[in-house]
């Protein structure tokens, strides 16, 4: 979207007129998701958002609208659904939706590559391919983009770890940058042109990245033309005038630590050219004139919150997303016009799992999967739900509906704050919260506190159990607390020494006998950390001790509930933020005694299907036994509809595996590198993933590109050049054909595989894919142009993408390791 200005009102004309002061400050945020406003010239601030698949405007921070949002299925389902154009639609209401909440920027989309499957944000981004990665990323920003909203390409480059994310450094080789980690960035900013780029929080080769030259000017401004924006991470810049003259633009979030006084007295003094300067604030001009925020720009357009038709595109994209890994004797799916009874089981029958960090989004609604079920097959079948076991490994969030304020009415806790540090003086401000579960950040939590270095909260509800039981009853804070339930005290955390960093986050916990139904008067006293600009965390967590929830009866109930039924649907994956920002997993098992539930209700049902909510890979333990898997990733708000539509017949499965799922984490790429601590050294080099595993000759669990469909396709007729010169298109082509008896769509894959190469090679790469949707019996051809980079590798000497001449083998399959076509290609 182009935004004109008046003659006068030019960004060089701007420029101009610009005090030093004014243009510096131009360059660092005013708080956590604004940019300085230069009234004087008519130049608007800008509003960011967190994303990347929902605008997160769940809490009032600085002056941000609050409304509830679509929430979209997380960034591994976009890749899961292998469906460009789909993705750009997703994209579009993403960037409307930004729109009515006042956003110029969205954050998102996340671009790393999947590592190690313990990564805490992989449910974030796309894939282990740096392919696929780089198409689902182009459709995205382009989406988004048309809309007249930004987006920004992060975290770049190499943020594949949250272990050590501040300090940490990246090791990798220049070869393995180039093919690995950096080409999904390349298609987005050579192709879809992102407005704005976020630099990563770690290390790269001993350079932070929001002072990294190499990735900064030569690479990103340089080779690929990058004309917008480079942001740093929140709190990711490090120095003053290194990252100015590195290429870094925009300080986030403001106050500014390193730019604003100290970056004005860096110029006055000459430790730095003015040059610099004019050069980011012109890249902070253009982003402004982007968004219409400079005199005389275009009204920009009205977007919308939480349409149906969002809403309807959310469900779709999760209905698209859903793998099916295995259908033995095609259990799935069930007949629910003949099916008369459905044990469902599992703990996350009743509620979606969400990754947890900057990306999560509060949305109006949540369509569980157990309100799918009942949706669809309403009174005509009987469905017998048993939870079987809990899949928590900490106590879960008390939620909304457990909580009820002072005044007896509604739901959620009477919050009243104070601007003073122990909750005393006048009251602040008071609200209802829905919950207790408060994060910020260098931002005050109510209207009435005036200051965000200094203020204290006074918390008083009623929390009613819906378990009877031994409770635990757990903390968790950024501060101290305490906290007394009907009348007696109960915990007391104490303030923790702002020197020790691993003491700011503190826990305390009791445990006491609760009923099901009973008021439980509770009341929390909570102070932030004064003297200092960390956030602050008040969390307020409760259920049955971990001794109650083992209780074998639960899985007995299950078990027999599967025994008296037609069929059994088991719902099992990660708890709610399990795996997230800041925090990577430290194994790859189900938490809890979910394993053990699978497998009991298995054996008591034949026609048993098993849905996991996950964002990485997990172990399945059970899968030879277990006739039916579908992978349903994080899906969304509508998940529980389209997990029902798919189980149901409704949906023809035909998502893809965007990453290998493994057979053990010994058997993963980074496994003699990963954690590395301060210095992660990325050892396996370009053997990320499928590649990993097809080189070394390991056996997956479940190979990249795999998934099911509920009916069958052909492939035939592959038509290549056998010859063709270097430099030249090659075309490539097929006939599809659905040869089963519904309608269903497959995604076709082309592998390339250089049999002559003088350097080490995978023994297969992903360099396109098409998904084509057929009617029964119905044929297409599938046509593909490969360019000359789909045959190169990058050559570190000569510092250049290279293709050899010899013979290349182009596979053409539904996975990585099911190749249906092939044939011999000479480059000369």
């Amino acid at each position: 979207m182009s935004v004109t200005s008046r003659p006068g009102h030019t960004i060089p004309a701007l420029l101009a007129q610009m005090s030093l002061r004014e243009k510096v400050d131009m360059l660092s945020g005013t708080d956590m998701f604004h940019t300085l406003a230069i009234p004087r010239l008519g130049i608007e601030r800008l509003t960011l958002s967190d994303g990347p698949h929902g605008v997160r405007s769940s809490d009032a921070v600085h002056g941000k609208l609050i409304q509830k949002t679509t929430s979209f299925p997380t960034g591994i389902s976009f890749a899961a659904c292998w469906n460009t154009t789909l993705v750009a639609k997703v994209g579009v209401a993403l960037g409307m939706e930004s729109l009515a909440m006042g956003c110029d920027v969205l954050l998102g989309p996340c671009l790393n590559i999947h590592r190690t499957p313990l990564g805490g944000r992989n449910f974030e981004s796309y894939a282990e391919d740096p392919y696929l990665a780089g198409r689902i990323g182009v459709a995205y920003v382009s989406g988004v983009q048309s809309t007249g909203t930004g987006a920004c390409a992060k975290h770049f480059a190499c943020n594949n770890q949250e272990m050590e994310r501040w300090r940490g450094s990246s090791e990798v080789d220049e070869r393995t940058l180039r093919e690995i980690y950096l080409p999904a960035f390349e298609a987005v900013i050579t192709e879809a042109r992102p407005w704005t780029v976020m630099c990563s929080y770690n290390r790269i080769n001993g350079v932070y990245g929001s002072q990294n030259h190499h990735l900064l000017t030569t690479i990103l401004k340089g080779e690929w033309r990058f004309d917008g924006v480079v942001m740093s991470d929140w709190n990711a810049v490090h120095a003053t005038s290194e990252p100015i003259i590195a290429g870094l633009d925009l300080e986030m979030p403001g106050p500014p630590k390193f730019f604003g006084r100290l970056l004005y007295e860096a110029a006055v003094f000459w430790q730095l050219e003015v040059a610099h300067i004019d050069a980011a604030v012109t890249r902070m001009l253009r982003l402004a004139q982007r968004c219409g925020r400079l005199p005389g720009a275009r009204t920009k357009r009205r977007g919308a919150v939480s349409t149906p038709a969002h809403q309807k595109l959310a469900r779709a994209l999760c209905e698209e997303a859903v793998v099916l890994v295995k259908n033995d004797a095609q259990v799935l799916p069930f007949d629910y016009r003949s099916m008369r009874s459905l044990a469902v089981i599992g703990p996350q029958s009743s509620h979606l799992a969400v990754g947890g960090g900057s990306s999560w989004v509060d949305p109006p609604y949540r369509v569980t999967p157990l309100d799918g079920l009942r949706a669809l097959c309403g009174k005509r079948i009987r469905l017998d739900i048993a939870r079987g076991c809990d899949d928590h490994v900490d106590m879960p969030v008390v939620p909304t509906r457990s909580l009820i304020p002072r005044s007896g009415k509604g739901h959620g806790a009477t919050v009243s704050y104070y601007n003073s540090p122990d909750c005393t003086g006048p009251v602040a401000g008071q609200a209802i919260d829905a919950d207790i579960s408060r994060w910020t950040w260098m931002q005050v939590p109510h209207p009435g506190v005036t200051d965000w270095r200094c203020w204290s909260a006074h918390f008083d509800f009623w929390y009613v159990p819906e378990d009877s039981g031994v409770h635990r009853i757990q903390l968790d804070v950024l501060g101290s607390a305490e906290l007394t339930i009907d009348g007696t005290p109960r915990l007391a955390i104490a303030m923790p020494d702002p020197l020790v960093l691993s003491a700011l986050f503190q826990k305390g916990f009791c445990e006491l006998p609760l009923t099901k139904g009973t008021r439980y008067r509770c009341r929390i006293r909570f102070a932030r950390i004064l003297g200092t600009d960390d956030g602050t965390l008040v969390k307020f967590q409760a259920g049955l001790s971990p001794s109650v929830t083992t209780n074998d009866q639960d899985i007995h109930a299950a078990v027999a509930a599967a025994a008296r039924c037609d069929a059994a649907v088991i719902f099992i994956g990660v708890p709610e933020r399990f795996e997230g920002e800041e925090c990577d997993r430290t194994h790859l098992r189900l938490p809890g005694r979910q394993d053990e539930l699978v497998a009991a209700v298995v054996r008591a049902n034949p026609r048993t299907a098993v849905v996991v909510q996950c964002g990485s890979p997990i172990l399945m333990p059970w899968l030879a036994e277990t006739p039916a898997v579908l992978l349903a990733w994080y899906p969304g708000m509508e998940g529980g509809h389209a997990i029902a539509r798919t189980l149901m017949g409704l949906n023809n499965p035909s998502g893809k595996m965007p990453m290998t799922f493994p057979r053990r984490l010994e058997d993963t790429p980074a496994f003699a590198h990963y954690p590395g601590r301060r210095q992660a050294r990325y050892g396996e080099g370009i053997l990320v993933g499928y590649r990993h595993y097809d080189t070394r000759g390991v056996d997956p669990l479940v190979c990249f590109g795999h998934g099911l469909s509920y009916t069958s396709f052909t492939y035939s007729g592959l038509r290549l050049p056998k010859r063709a010169a270097r430099g030249t298109p090659v075309i490539v082509r097929l006939t599809l054909r659905n040869s089963g008896p519904i309608a269903g769509a497959e995604v076709v894959q082309l592998y390339v595989t250089d049999q002559e190469s003088s350097v080490v090679r995978p023994v297969r790469e992903l360099k396109r894919f098409c998904k084509v949707a057929l009617a029964p019996g119905e044929r297409r051809e599938v046509r593909f142009e490969l360019d000359e980079r789909a045959f190169a590798f990058y050559d570190t000497v000569r510092a250049q993408w290279v293709v050899e001449p010899g013979a290349f083998t182009i596979a053409i399959g539904s996975s990585s390791r099911d190749e249906r076509l092939s044939g011999t290609l000479t480059l000369v």
